[in-house]
């Protein structure tokens, strides 16, 4: 087994970690933070409802087909280097647009006095992948959580030199390489495609200073709770509850209040960052709805716009007014319904995220397809809850198969189902480690395609890049099981009712 599979067969729960060497023995990209799901802890206002911030980008694109609004606020845009872009891309879209949407939270400027992240350093903890389709009728936003752990590719450092790639990484971590106050929205815009194989037309990141001016531009945005929140809810290291922030039911919020809500973790569900997802994307839903209804003039998207506008860093190909009107005015015909919200298929793996296949790679084919979520594939393909094997052909392909859980014979039974479909196997062991939970096929440099064809008979596994050439699977106690939820739930439209589904746990 090679050093690199060694220390997937040894590895236990993902564990946070910081720019350091971790006990593993991994350096890691972001700076220390531990974002955990069930129990975990933060201090004092949490830096995570950046969602929020990015509302910005995606509500002013959404309802603004006036050009005049941009010719007047041109000299507002700024915009980032484009020299961090990877020249490995995927090809470009035949159909549709993708927009890259960062919630950026650092302290820097006038954030200080919102509660942004410690320190200048830039910081996201909200992204979502907005897919424009070429009908100009309907977009989905796709929401990536914070703690997905990804594979981050080279990422260009303020000195110009490029980082080495970072498999099973945090996603929000792409977005703090080479620590400056700016953040690097080009290294997350790489990873984006690396994760999803669809090509970024245009990247957005906001910060929150306008998020607050845009809600009370807008005269505040209605929203739910599903029961009352305190102060500890917000900064859990209160000793005691605090006064009533928030009652239960409909309210309208703006400002610091709008800011406290999209925070908001601890004290709702399970208290992870899954179930504030939902809260965040009913949020965007209800701001887009409080825009439409105002109306497209020069009195309620002035200063909307001019808000949004000042706290946007864009790419150079929406660098200039009349860029942006060009690409606005090709959303203006969706409408609220057409509106989707959805979150990544994942699941809980440790106190990270992890991608569920083969769920996400289906979404990815979907949105590249230019296909609407509810739409069926052209070709017939196995839902995700069938059981029926998925048909592969694994002629040429060689695979050694490993046993991580205390189960007997799984092995066996796994290097059968491979051999059935044509593939090879050359070794069945015992991993070092029989503590996985989760089946996972690693990968040499260039052998992702070979990959995903022994995924699709294990449904459950995970991908995972390695470093050593070659194929490993080694499985874990999802394998034979049902798997657990992949988070692929009814997508949100912008018109549905602001206190449905707001939760997780």
């Amino acid at each position: 087994m090679s050093a690199s599979r060694r220390r997937w067969a040894q590895s236990g729960p993902v564990r946070p970690y910081g720019r350091y060497v971790s006990r593993d023995g991994r350096r890691h990209l972001g700076p220390k933070q531990s974002h955990g799901h069930k129990g975990a802890r933060g201090s004092g206002r949490s830096r995570a409802g950046t969602v929020s911030t990015a509302t910005l980008a995606f509500v002013v694109l959404i309802v603004s087909g006036a050009g005049w609004v941009y010719l007047r606020l041109g000299g507002n845009i700024n915009t980032f280097g484009a020299d961090g872009i990877s020249d490995d891309r995927p090809p470009g879209n035949t159909s549709g647009s993708n927009v890259l949407v960062i919630g950026s939270d650092s302290r820097a400027g006038g954030n200080k006095g919102l509660g942004g992240g410690e320190g200048d350093i830039g910081r996201s903890d909200t992204a979502f992948l907005l897919h424009v389709y070429g009908d100009g009728k309907h977009a989905v936003a796709v929401s990536v959580p914070r703690d997905t752990l990804v594979d981050v590719p080279p990422c260009r450092l303020p000195d110009g030199k490029w980082t080495e790639g970072a498999p099973d990484t945090m996603f929000n971590s792409a977005f703090s390489v080479g620590d400056t106050a700016k953040g690097n929205p080009a290294c997350t815009q790489n990873t984006v495609e690396k994760l999803t194989g669809l090509r970024v037309d245009h990247t957005v990141v906001v910060d929150f200073e306008g998020f607050a001016k845009m809600t009370s531009a807008v005269g505040g945005v209605q929203v739910c709770l599903p029961k009352d929140i305190y102060q500890r809810d917000l900064s859990p290291a209160r000793r005691t509850r605090g006064d009533l922030l928030f009652p239960q039911g409909l309210q309208t919020v703006s400002g610091q209040k709008a800011l406290d809500y999209v925070r908001l973790r601890h004290g709702i569900g399970d208290g992870s960052d899954i179930g504030r997802i939902k809260r965040q994307q009913a949020f965007v839903a209800s701001l887009i709805k409080k825009v439409k209804a105002g109306g497209l003039n020069p009195t309620t998207l002035l200063p909307l716009a001019t808000a949004a506008t000042k706290s946007m860093t864009v790419d150079p190909g929406l660098g200039s007014a009349d860029k942006m009107v060009s690409f606005a005015m090709s959303m203006k015909g969706i409408d609220l319904h057409n509106t989707k919200f959805v979150t990544i298929p994942w699941r809980y793996e440790g106190e990270r995220v992890a991608v569920v296949e083969p769920d996400a790679d289906r979404l990815w084919a979907t949105l590249k397809a230019d296909r609407p979520l509810d739409a069926p594939a052209p070709s017939a393909t196995p839902s995700p809850s069938s059981s029926a094997p998925a048909t592969v052909s694994g002629a040429g392909i060689s695979v050694a198969v490993y046993n991580g859980t205390l189960t007997k014979g799984l092995a066996a039974k796994a290097a059968a189902r491979l051999r059935e479909s044509g593939f090879t196997v050359p070794s069945v062991a015992t991993a070092r480690s029989q503590d996985h939970t989760t089946t996972l096929v690693e990968y040499g440099p260039g052998e992702q395609d070979r990959a995903r064809k022994v995924a699709a008979l294990f449904p459950d596994a995970r991908l995972q890049a390695g470093t050593a050439a070659g194929l490993s699977l080694v499985l874990g106690q999802s394998y034979g099981t049902t798997p657990a939820p992949a988070a692929s739930e009814k997508a949100r439209s912008a018109d549905d009712n602001p206190c449905s589904n707001l939760t997780f746990g």
